[in-house]
């Protein structure tokens, strides 16, 4: 299991779009993938869910990773946010 904390890059924060990307790239693996704060934890799988958390820019959010490709899942999630969902 991984546990590590991200920061919501970009300037709309955690909206659609950038939900949707995040979904898809989550998608692409086997592991269980969790984002949320200490009071809500959400699929990342699930564009509802990450929706609901209404992230803003500089949201500091927990990300929990577990499975057989969970360090390849969490690459991908990084690579992502340090490309700012691509829309900057």
């Amino acid at each position: 299991m991984i546990t590590t904390t991200i920061t919501v890059p970009n300037k709309a924060g955690l909206h659609a779009r950038a939900a949707a990307k995040l979904v898809a790239t989550a998608a692409a693996f086997q592991s269980k993938i969790q984002l949320g704060t200490a009071e809500k934890m959400v699929d990342a799988k699930s564009i509802l869910s990450l929706m609901l958390l209404a992230a803003p820019l500089g949201s500091e959010l927990n990300l929990i990773l577990e499975g057989a490709d969970e360090q390849a899942a969490l690459n991908a999630i990084q690579l992502l946010l340090s490309q700012r969902f691509g829309e900057e």
